[in-house]
């Protein structure tokens, strides 16, 4: 006897899954089978459940924010699970509707006819150099707000300089300012310090990012 397989969409969101089913088939059955936490005891147990009487499943959700765990763990209990593009789902003129149980249902009937583009499952050790590559995107943008500050501060108080910003030469420069009002120093230390640390963070985040390579 043929095992009867259910495709399950999973609508995954921070605390909670929601989850249809569609029965193999162009009239297979298409439900909803409700809403579970989203933790690996929740994940089990409907794996568990669903797969009574030996029926296959194929799982698929949206790649996001909550990245490859569920994947990974559906994949480990011997399940096949994709990770589908969300830009590449397909959309019904007029479609405007969303809930988490329409898209759970409607990502199972998508599975089912083959119409989902799948993205590429990195193993945790690409996933960790993503991470780090991140990092450093947002301290390169720390410190290109920390320089702003910095010269918007400078340009209130009429202090120009006509040179390559940000090299030796500029620190001394920035170094012999003068104020009238001690309180500017302070600012100029502030905003010296901050582009410091910025810089500090970047370059580690790089040297970090170097040395994973290999």
């Amino acid at each position: 006897m043929e095992k009867l397989t259910i495709y399950v969409g999973l609508d995954v969101h921070k605390e909670t899954i929601a989850v249809g089913l569609a029965d193999e088939g162009k009239r297979g059955d298409v439900r909803v089978h409700g809403k579970i936490a989203n933790t690996p005891a929740a994940l089990t147990k409907l794996m568990n459940k669903l797969s009574q009487n030996g029926r296959d499943l194929k799982f698929c959700y949206e790649a996001g924010p909550c990245g490859y765990g569920i994947q990974r763990q559906l994949s480990a209990a011997g399940h096949e699970c994709i990770v589908v593009a969300p830009s590449l789902i397909p959309i019904k003129a007029g479609d405007r509707i969303k809930t988490d149980r329409r898209d759970a249902i409607n990502l199972a009937k998508l599975h089912r006819a083959g119409e989902l583009t799948a993205v590429w499952i990195p193993d945790q050790a690409h996933e960790a150099v993503r991470d780090l590559v991140r990092a450093r995107l947002v301290a390169v943008r720390s410190l290109r707000q920390a320089r702003q500050q910095l010269s918007g501060f400078l340009l209130r108080h009429g202090r120009h300089y006509n040179r390559p910003a940000w090299t030796l030469l500029h620190r001394r420069w920035l170094a012999e300012l003068q104020f009238e009002q001690p309180a500017h120093y302070l600012v100029l230390e502030d905003c010296i310090a901050v582009i410091e640390a910025a810089t500090t963070r970047r370059d580690r985040l790089e040297a970090h990012i170097e040395a994973a390579l290999p």
